[in-house]
């Protein structure tokens, strides 16, 4: 898989967690109507579990390397 900037991965992260948790609550509680519950609570569950593949996904990238061809050499 490409490399992905942490900042991007966390943005990402944050995001999914949050509405996914939102959709949870939102799913359980009684402000959706008896047909819509059980699909928002589903699309929350999705969510929180995107936000834990990104999670995995920021936990084992390894550091970029610098592009070695670009670099130039010292010459004595």
């Amino acid at each position: 898989m490409r490399y992905i900037e942490p900042t991007r991965v966390k943005v990402l992260m944050m995001m999914f967690f949050a509405t996914g948790t939102l959709g949870i609550i939102i799913g359980l509680s009684p402000i959706a109507g008896k047909e819509q519950t059980m699909f928002i609570t589903f699309m929350g569950v999705v969510n929180v579990g995107l936000g834990a593949f990104f999670t995995f996904i920021l936990l084992t990238q390894e550091a970029k390397a610098p592009d070695k061809r670009k670099k130039k050499k010292k010459r004595d």
